[in-house]
């Protein structure tokens, strides 16, 4: 079946689950932990982030982290660091966290300046304080099946479909992208559920005819509007994990449908409009439901942080919350 017979033969828009309700729901859980923490326990979880130099996106996205840790009552540390502080220097700030007994969770945002190797910080993290859960400890330990510090977006995508009922076990899952960030602990996840799970990558052949039968289906490539209706089986859930710019009106037509005037005035007042991975007008008559880009995953990873910073607080002190 063509993709255009496919379109014509759906009646149906996809419903949109909503990432930010979850996400919300997610850190109201946390609150409440922060709060028994300290006053059955009198510890307060603390967060470190680490930002080298002066990317204009990690600046946004460490804000984000320390307003929220606040917001929930994790004490935040944001550590600025110059973009031309030495490897060596780096590794001493991250070594003085790992000693600190008052720090629960060590992030350091990435990338790094060029001239710092990115795999030798994250092997210095303790893995107990792994709280993007990139360490190989948390990784290997993830892949066994053992308790671990998840990858925060990952985790937050099980959750996101826990909470909307739908069901994992026994589902044909694909997962477009093989990153150690996302694609392969996604993978992972899913397996655990028992999920039978597909990875694509760049070197699949016959993608669409691969993905088209997954009932979950999860892209995750940096590819902007990439998935379209061939790629996706009807009915299915689509999960957008992309983050990508768009910034012509007719890319905004193209992939927006219905939604197309309103992207094209975002890119008029501010030079830009957000699309993820999936094609949004196709998939709408396609997939059973799917994430927005933005409002979809983005919102859970940060949620998640918070979530992994308490779990953290927890295991390290022996504590059973018995919510995590």
């Amino acid at each position: 079946m063509s993709a255009e017979t496919k379109m014509q033969s759906s009646e149906h828009k996809a419903t949109i689950l909503d990432g930010k309700a979850t996400a919300e729901a997610i850190k109201a859980e946390v609150a409440k932990s922060v709060e028994r923490l300290k006053r059955e326990f009198n510890v307060q979880p603390c967060l470190a982030v680490v930002r080298v130099g002066e990317d204009p996106a990690s600046e946004v996205y460490v804000n984000s982290k320390v307003a929220t840790s606040e917001a929930l009552g994790i004490k935040s540390e944001h550590h600025h660091l110059s973009d031309d502080i030495s490897q060596n220097e780096l590794l001493t700030v991250v070594r003085s966290l790992n000693e600190r007994e008052d720090v629960d969770g060590i992030l350091v945002q990435l990338p790094l300046p060029k001239h710092i190797d990115e795999g030798l910080i994250i092997e210095t993290i303790n893995a107990e304080k792994d709280v993007d859960g990139f360490h190989p400890v948390n990784v290997g330990r993830l892949s066994l099946g053992q308790p671990a510090l998840a990858p925060c977006t990952p985790a937050g995508i099980i959750e996101l479909l826990d909470r909307n009922n739908i069901e994992i076990s026994g589902a044909n899952a694909c997962v477009i992208g093989r990153s150690n960030i996302v694609g392969k602990p996604m993978a992972q996840l899913l397996l655990q559920r028992n999920a039978t799970v597909t990875i694509c990558h760049s070197r699949t052949k016959n993608l669409a005819d691969v993905t088209n039968q997954a009932d979950i289906l999860i892209a995750a490539i940096g590819r902007a509007g990439f998935v379209r209706a061939e790629h996706i089986k009807h009915g299915a859930v689509v999960i957008d994990v992309g983050m990508n710019k768009v910034t012509s009106d007719e890319e905004a037509k193209d992939f927006f449908g219905e939604e197309a005037e309103k992207r094209i005035a975002a890119i008029k007042k501010r030079g830009f409009t957000l699309i993820g991975d999936v094609h949004q007008a196709e998939a709408d008559k396609i997939a059973g439901m799917r994430t927005p880009v933005p409002g979809g995953v983005g919102l859970l990873t940060v949620a998640m942080l918070m979530k992994n910073t308490i779990t953290a607080a927890c295991r390290r002190r022996e504590i059973k919350l018995g919510v995590l």
